[in-house]
């Protein structure tokens, strides 16, 4: 595990020597996904669909051989707690999703549609890993006036805001569900067995 005082791990591309806002995402993209990556190694089932509290949200069955993730567009307060499955999920669809290209002036290309939830961890990193390659590819090929300019009806409410406040957002949805992911590990590994003998 990276300690806070660690450096960045070593990049799977040399760090860019260029002063470009786009450099600069492009290195905290990839920092906090290595970051992340490492945290999901041996990663099992029973982990994955881990719910230390009741009323969880989680990834269920449909019935028909796919799974689902719980939750609605707008979340109850407080928000409930979430699995490791439910979290991998989210962060899949936030990664893949349409609008990390359409919103930056990118077309989308073949295929480029994130999985659906996944019910084990093998595939569900595996989906991720996958939207990451997705988000990481259209991050490179954002040029530098998209960044800087105002992003337009598309983008709903956000019109006003430029390429690059959307960026910092999608990085900021990866570095806080990436931490929470982290987290909700180290919980997992400290479990201690009830003990019976203890009050109520």
């Amino acid at each position: 595990m990276t300690s806070p005082t660690s450096p960045p791990p070593a990049s799977s591309t040399a760090p860019s020597t260029s002063n470009s806002m786009k450099a600069h995402l492009l290195d905290l993209s990839d920092f906090a996904w290595q970051r992340l990556h490492h945290r999901l190694g041996e990663l099992t089932d029973k982990e994955y669909l881990w719910e230390p509290v009741a009323g969880a949200w989680t990834v269920r069955p449909t019935g028909d051989g796919g799974h689902a993730a719980d939750g609605s567009a707008t979340p109850p307060e407080p928000a409930p707690f979430t699995t490791l499955a439910w979290r991998i999920a989210h962060l899949t669809e936030v990664l893949g999703a349409e609008r990390t290209a359409t919103w930056l002036g990118l077309p989308v290309g073949p295929d480029e549609e994130p999985d659906p939830p996944q019910g084990t961890a093998a595939a569900g990193v595996a989906s991720l890993e996958r939207a990451h390659a997705i988000w990481r590819r259209r991050l490179a090929a954002v040029t530098d006036e998209a960044l800087a300019r105002p992003m337009g009806e598309l983008a709903g409410p956000y019109a006003e805001s430029d390429g690059a406040a959307f960026a910092l957002h999608i990085l900021d949805e990866l570095i806080h569900h990436g931490a929470e992911i982290g987290v909700v590990r180290d919980l997992y590994r400290h479990q201690r067995p009830r003990d019976p003998f203890a009050g109520s």
